[in-house]
């Protein structure tokens, strides 16, 4: 399931996963919400808390992550994930090679640290 983080500024998206991710959580939360960030702002600022393992992603779910990915690809101004796993921190501070916006990886306890950073323009 994918839920909005409520609170942030408006030209970010912030969302956080928990149990089963699907493709339609993408389809009903991510990219709407994605979207109306875009059209208000040009750019969008990405964070998600993971809060699930990556095993509870469905196919559907990767499928439609990656679409998300290329849709926008040039409209992503930052990307953040906080996760409890190092090796998706890693992955996730080393991922920004492949895009054209700053990646940060963020630890739970960071949480703050990752709203800070994700925040700013």
């Amino acid at each position: 399931m994918i839920e909005v983080i409520q609170g942030l500024p408006a030209h970010v998206a912030a969302f956080r996963a928990t149990g089963p991710v699907t493709s339609d959580d993408y389809h009903k939360v991510i990219n709407p919400l994605v979207k109306s960030v875009i059209t208000a702002f040009g750019k969008v600022n990405y964070m998600l808390v993971l809060n699930t393992p990556l095993k509870n992603y469905t196919l559907g779910a990767w499928f439609q992550d990656g679409l998300l990915g290329l849709r926008h690809f040039s409209k992503w101004k930052k990307l953040a994930i906080v996760t409890e796993k190092d090796s998706i921190k890693k992955f996730t501070d080393t991922f920004g090679i492949f895009i054209p916006c700053p990646t940060k990886g963020f630890k739970m306890e960071e949480m703050a640290d990752a709203k800070k950073w994700i925040s700013d323009l």
